[in-house]
């Protein structure tokens, strides 16, 4: 195992858990603690992307630009970068974002789609940012697979591709599968995105380092869609044990997650019943707490709601699938007690 590249996406990730309320005090905050715990790059962003704030995907607290220039003015070391998915954000985005301070853009795309980001890496390159490329729902598909999506990810330009467990669906040998199959046909460094839906955001990120991962993620307490992500506090002290600690303080980061991020967490993500039906299912972690809502709104078990959106194989960017596979559940059910 090499050091890794630890990005923190605790203001992006975790905005879903936060049903994107962050603040900018509270964005101050959290970038302090984290770049004085010697964390390399920090995202900060609506949770789905540049632009994602819209009635689909839910309205921020505040204006995402003032969030990500906070975050700049802010860091002393780290780097800012935004998340950025084709067909939410657009080229007008990505300007004013670096205009705000960005310095790194990830474009998330279906590892199925890597062909419709080609744009979004040139103007990065040309625009003088690191650019990262993420395959979300990557258990979705093989290792070879996601390896020929990765490589037209390289020829558009990326400095590194993620594989994304977006649905938290994966097990170790999974994810070490897909990070082997990348770090043999690429040139450019491969990262692992982990959700915790399973359990098994930490073993999964571990068996990715092993595997030959050069990048990896985490956020604070977990903090993130679904049942969360793999907790940057917990990678931290499970790399230092390993002799690979890439700088990060340990115990600063314990305390930014204790005493920083706990205290305006709505809730603390875990596997619990639904959640564990999302990965179970292989459902994008974002439509947990949708699905919930809807269910105590239609008097339908979020459970059944999930399961019926992982037979048919939905994807960020079908939010609307979940009021559809709802109102049909409703439906049935009503028929049923007719009968």
């Amino acid at each position: 195992m090499t050091r890794p590249r630890l990005t923190d996406t605790t203001l992006r990730d975790g905005s879903h858990a936060m049903q994107h309320q962050f603040t900018r005090e509270q964005v101050r905050e959290v970038v302090r603690a984290l770049d004085d715990a010697g964390v390399a790059v920090l995202e900060v962003t609506h949770g789905d992307g540049l632009a994602g704030s819209s009635i689909q995907y839910g309205f921020s607290r505040e204006n995402e630009m003032d969030l990500i220039e906070t975050a700049r003015e802010t860091a002393q070391h780290a780097k800012i970068a935004a998340l950025m998915i084709p067909g939410i954000g657009t080229r007008a985005e990505i300007k004013e974002a670096i205009a705000r301070g960005i310095q790194v853009v990830r474009i998330a795309t279906q590892c199925t789609e890597a062909d419709i980001s080609q744009q979004h890496f040139g103007m990065a390159k040309e625009m003088g940012l690191e650019a990262v490329g993420f395959l979300m729902m990557a258990h979705m598909r093989e290792p070879e697979f996601l390896a020929e999506q990765a490589r037209l990810m390289e020829a558009y330009g990326a400095d590194c591709v993620y594989i994304v467990d977006s649905a938290g669906a994966m097990l170790p040998h999974d994810a070490a599968a897909r990070v082997r199959a990348l770090k043999s046909a690429l040139k450019i460094q491969v990262g692992y995105h982990a959700h915790n839906n399973l359990g098994s955001a930490i073993g999964n990120t571990l068996a990715a380092l092993d595997a030959g991962a050069d990048q990896i993620d985490g956020t604070l307490r977990g903090l993130g869609a679904g049942a969360g992500n793999a907790p940057t506090e917990l990678l931290a002290a499970a790399l230092d044990k390993l002799g690979i600690n890439p700088g990060l303080n340990v115990f600063a980061l314990l305390d930014a997650a204790e005493f920083i991020v706990a205290p305006m967490m709505p809730f603390q993500p875990f596997p619990d019943r639904d959640s564990i039906a999302l990965g179970y299912a292989g459902v994008y972690s974002t439509f947990l707490l949708h699905a919930k809502r809807l269910g105590k709104q239609y008097n339908i078990d979020p459970l059944e709601i999930l399961v019926e959106l992982g037979r048919r194989k939905t994807v960020a960017g079908q939010e609307d699938w979940i009021l559809d596979v709802t109102l049909e559940l409703a439906n049935q059910h009503s028929g049923q007690n007719q009968t």
